[in-house]
């Protein structure tokens, strides 16, 4: 297996990265063992090849609704397979060359060279690869809604061929001949940049322009390479946002002529924001308003000035040895007025994903709006229409109840119409296992935001009316701050129980939210009826058995919800409920047979179950105990661990059941 070098990327004590094995493309991962082996995975610049012991599978595929689907992204790269080493047995260096080493090289080099976070932005722009240090500014960037910048406009090219056609021109050469010269120099940085889609566009696009190519045919023939090249590049976000806004200013750009190259550049900010807002709200489900104020400040800002600053200090030091680090504390001063700004700039407006079929008829919409502007009246109705359909996104006409697929934990969200209420139960969260040494500490990344945030934010819920925190284990309120930086919440409910817990009581300090304490028969509305509190009656320790256990009746639909709630509090349950009926059971304790005990399940007599539980859990939940205690019972499961994320939609007057899977 051959490692492509310039995919290395290392977290800590984990180590992934792309190779070639037999003429196929994998991607691989490989849990580090020694320093030593990470520090040799940091810095190896030379082709080598490794003889392993691994497994190999498929990638996971989508496990939340409007959820990522890994498979299919990395189909989009060729790849079929991943790989997962156990053991790296031979690692011998071979005789190969690849401009892809020597985009390795001059990414070391920058990292070594330059101090950070010059050395970020010197190997994201100039070479496409931020690196992991760039991953707070990267989440400000995008929260501001101007992370285009560095990965779809492609401004590196432009820059790049204008500044080398100045100088070769300036040398006394002919305009034909610094064409011949430029169009291979500048096809050579498209794979230097990496081979991203936006760099490769711009690139072709600029050698069709140098060849007398232009406008829409320039965009035709592009599109048309880039589909030989890569067919799948229109299913990546960035090639679909990057092929877009080209596309738009090939069609339309030519109408907007203003008195000067300011209010030009005013315009066609504006008809980009607006015309690529249907693609934003399918990839990334909000806009920022903000953005349309910032994009012309910052095009200008690091066209004209951070890239030739980077380049020249690049080259200096290439060639010299020479390091211009003095330039480091202006990247220090933007990125620091980058983070005020942030501070200062309302949360991005979350809006939600539009179905396909909505999908379309936006892009109709925004084509006709664009072509009949002039028309005052069916400008209006077209406006309008657009708005309507925005807010249908934002405000489903049908209630859900959704049991969020995030692995080992629990979050089960409740969303009546029009977003009139919305109540979440628990977060979800990872259970933290120390590492022993400070090297295998890698970036730390919580489950929420790539589970449970995005799938709240794809179905338009931009604030949660009431957070209930069942009981304080990790696995159900780990992530709880992380859920409250990106969506603000009004109150959160926790047991009286929980606050013994001194960790927990810590976390609640943060958060800045109303807290109140669960009392039994509290009800919350929702559904035209209302989700109550049963237990516990009194106050406890915060653990399993200590977990608020909640119902309701939900056109005509009885659920109830158990927290990790166990045999004992089950039977306290029904002390003071003898005669409970369930429909629907949120099975306690991910299905472990401490929970779900056959007289309980006997006396509320449910007819589904639902377990939420992380597919292939070291803990082995669900047990197969409790599984046949709902079998012999005539109980229909539904599990997280096969069938991902589970949602109850209204249909009429009862609930329709989906599951991802």
């Amino acid at each position: 297996m051959i490692p492509l070098l310039d995919t290395i990327q290392v977290d800590g004590d984990q180590v992934r990265f792309r190779a070639k094995h037999s003429g196929r493309l994998y991607q691989v991962f490989y849990r580090l063992p020694t320093k030593e082996m990470q520090t040799y995975f940091q810095t190896i610049a030379t082709p080598i090849e490794l003889e392993i012991s691994a497994t190999i599978e498929k990638a996971g595929s989508k496990r939340n609704f409007n959820g990522f689907n890994y498979r299919q992204y990395l189909k989009t790269q060729n790849i079929y397979r991943i790989i997962t080493i156990d053991k790296i047995t031979a690692i011998t260096k071979i005789n190969s060359w690849d401009i892809r080493y020597l985009r390795r090289k001059l990414i070391l080099f920058c990292e070594k060279q330059f101090p950070h976070p010059l050395s970020s932005y010197m190997t994201g722009l100039l070479f496409g690869q931020f690196g992991q240090s760039f991953d707070e500014m990267e989440t400000i960037y995008t929260s501001l809604g101007i992370m285009h910048f560095f990965t779809l406009s492609g401004m590196q090219v432009s820059f790049l061929y204008n500044s080398l056609r100045h100088i070769l021109l300036r040398c006394g050469l002919q305009r034909h001949i610094v064409t011949v010269l430029l169009i291979p120099i500048i096809l050579i940085y498209g794979a230097l940049a990496g081979g991203a889609i936006s760099v490769v566009r711009a690139s072709i696009q600029k050698g069709l322009s140098a060849c007398g190519i232009t406008s829409l045919n320039n965009f035709s023939v592009t599109l048309l390479l880039l589909f030989i090249w890569q067919p799948k590049f229109l299913l990546t976000t960035g090639g679909a946002l990057s092929t877009f806004f080209v596309f738009v200013v090939s069609i339309v750009g030519y109408k907007i002529k203003q008195e000067t190259k300011i209010k030009n550049k005013v315009m066609m900010t504006i008809l980009l924001s607006t015309a690529s807002l249907p693609l934003l709200m399918h990839a990334f489900y909000s806009f920022q308003p903000v953005a349309l104020l910032l994009t012309l400040p910052l095009s200008f800002l690091f066209a004209s000035l951070m890239l030739p600053c980077l380049s020249i200090s690049f080259f200096v030091s290439i060639s010299t040895g020479i390091s211009l680090n003095q330039l480091n504390i202006c990247f220090i001063w933007l990125e620091t007025a980058i983070q005020s700004i942030e501070k200062l700039t309302p949360r991005p407006m979350v809006i939600g994903k539009p179905s396909t079929a909505m999908l379309i008829i936006m892009f109709i919409t925004i084509g006709v709006l664009i072509d009949r502007w002039s028309n005052q009246k069916i400008r209006f109705a077209l406006m309008m229409g657009f708005i309507g359909m925005c807010l249908l996104t934002k405000y489903p006409i049908k209630e859900t109840i959704t049991v969020v697929d995030i692995g080992q934990g629990d979050s089960i969200f409740l969303q009546d119409r029009f977003n009139q209420h919305t109540i979440l139960i628990d977060t979800g969260g990872k259970i933290e296992f120390m590492k022993e040494k400070k090297w295998q500490k890698g970036t730390k990344k919580h489950n929420a935001e790539s589970n449970l945030i995005p799938y709240l934010k794809s179905i338009g819920v931009g604030k949660i009316d009431t957070l209930v925190v069942t009981h304080t284990d990790a696995d159900h309120i780990g992530d709880l701050l992380t859920v409250l930086a990106n969506i603000p919440v009004q109150k959160i409910v926790v047991s009286q129980g929980s606050l013994t817990n001194k960790k927990f009581v810590a976390v609640l300090k943060q958060t800045k939210t109303t807290i109140q304490v669960a009392e039994v028969g509290q009800q919350f509305p929702i559904f035209d009826s209302y989700l109550e509190i049963l237990y516990p009656k009194l106050p406890g320790d915060g653990k399993n058995n200590d977990s608020l256990v909640l119902y309701g009746v939900f056109y005509q639909t009885k659920f109830l919800f158990t927290g990790d709630l166990e045999s004992e509090g089950e039977a306290t349950l029904l002390n003071s409920y003898p005669l409970l009926s369930v429909d629907v059971l949120k099975a306690g304790h991910h299905g472990s047979k401490t929970s779900s005990a056959k007289t309980f399940i006997k006396t509320i007599k449910p007819k589904i179950a639902l377990i939420s539980c992380g597919l292939n859990n070291r803990y082995r939940h669900p047990n197969q105990e409790t599984l046949d205690t709902f079998q012999s019972n005539q109980i229909a499961v539904y599990r997280t661990d096969r069938q991902g994320a589970i949602k109850f939609q209204k249909n009429g007057k009862s609930w329709h059941i989906k599951t991802v899977k």
